[in-house]
């Protein structure tokens, strides 16, 4: 059987070139970066090389990036560090975040450290930037504003840019999780001007457990692992050297090819757009994923006009691996806390939502694999409620 793998937003194949990168630095680099002999100093140049290497690539400070164990370690330091150093007592977020920055801010809402606020989301999945202007109008209370740039399910894009302008006007703190869109878009922090910000390499075909948080200087957030005081007092404990090697590997290599990487994964996306439309009729796509121009274009988040609990594991016998909503939730197969805020009960009941999610590597023979089992699962379907 061939096997298909079609959940690049999930993680990504790590690539060759990453793994010869790090496996070097095993075979060759073992010193504590801690340590002061040279043993310890050849590994920590290797840790500010990268720094330095994806600072220059953000155009920011190389002292505003901090290397973390992941996406959600970077997204929780960030969220606590605001309500616990920073004195914020109230957050502006949504229903749609990934699930380390809904839970962290659900924790520290229900230890009665802020009010949260999540704003109305309307059916396409876009976020209420009028209810967003209002609110930050109120000066009354320290406040943070947490909403991601690209939705890890749905793929809409928000509008960072916009949101930057509203809170450095209202003096307003604001984090967005960045874990889809570095490595996918050539960014600039400085210019889209938000305060906190993080990656993980594995979603850009690095390693997994390594990651990095951009802290803007100004910030002063505090630590959330205490220690040695690695990480310039940051983020305590042994660094990861040959994971952040390979993250910085992982990040040129990305941004280097990101423009043939686009052309490639637009035209496949267009094309499972096309061959969905072709094969299914009826087939619909949740937020703004089926718009190429408003959306992450690596993903695209698939709505069946029929109700399949199962379809998850027809597909992975036929080899094919998809999603059904974030990977980022023990396996669970319930419905999403996303699809859930923009589809109504009833809704949810008539259709069956699935996250495909694409990379450089992706083919039109992979997809045209996909297309033809969900036709089968489809007719299935029809027939059974015939």
């Amino acid at each position: 059987m061939q096997r298909v793998y079609l959940d690049n937003a999930a993680t990504t194949a790590i690539r060759p070139e990453v793994v010869d990168e790090m496996a070097n630095v095993m075979k060759n680099v073992f010193g504590n970066p801690s340590s002061t002999h040279v043993f310890g100093r050849e590994a920590k140049a290797l840790i500010e090389l990268a720094r330095k290497n994806i600072s220059q690539r953000l155009n920011v400070s190389p002292a505003e990036i901090y290397f973390t164990s992941c996406g959600t370690e970077s997204n929780n330091t960030i969220i606590r560090s605001c309500v616990n150093d920073l004195d914020v007592s109230r957050i502006i977020t949504s229903n749609l975040e990934h699930k380390c920055v809904y839970e962290a801010i659900k924790d520290v809402e229900s230890r009665g450290k802020v009010e949260v606020i999540r704003l109305n989301i309307f059916e396409n999945g876009e976020i209420d930037y009028n209810q967003l202007e209002e609110l930050l109008k109120d000066h009354s209370q320290k406040t943070l504003v947490s909403l991601m740039h690209a939705n890890n399910e749905i793929g809409n894009i928000t509008d960072v840019k916009r949101i930057s302008k509203l809170c450095q006007e209202n003096n307003t703190l604001f984090h967005t999780d960045t874990v889809q869109t570095v490595g996918h878009y050539d960014l600039d922090f400085q210019d889209l001007g938000m305060d906190f910000a993080s990656c993980s390499a594995h979603k850009i075909h690095g390693p997994k457990g390594a990651g990095f948080l951009y802290a803007k200087k100004s910030s002063h957030i505090k630590p959330l692992i205490s220690g040695g005081g690695q990480e310039r007092g940051m983020r305590s404990g042994t660094e990861n050297v040959y994971g952040i090697v390979g993250l910085s590997k992982a990040f040129d290599l990305a941004i280097d090819e990101l423009d043939q990487h686009i052309q490639h994964i637009k035209q496949i996306k267009q094309y499972t757009i096309n061959q969905l439309q072709e094969a299914i009729p009826g087939v619909g796509f949740n937020g703004l994923s089926g718009d190429l121009d408003k959306s992450l274009y690596a993903l695209l988040s698939i709505r069946l006009p029929f109700h399949d609990a199962l379809i998850g594991f027809e597909l992975e016998l036929a080899g094919i691996a998809v999603s059904q909503g974030s990977a980022c939730s023990s396996g669970a197969a319930k419905t999403s806390g996303v699809i859930s805020t923009i589809c109504s009960s009833e809704e949810i009941e008539r259709i069956t939502p699935l996250r495909v999610s694409f990379s450089h590597e992706t083919t039109k023979e992979e997809i045209d694999i996909l297309i033809g089992t969900l036709k089968k699962i489809t007719e299935k379907n029809l027939l059974q409620k015939a």
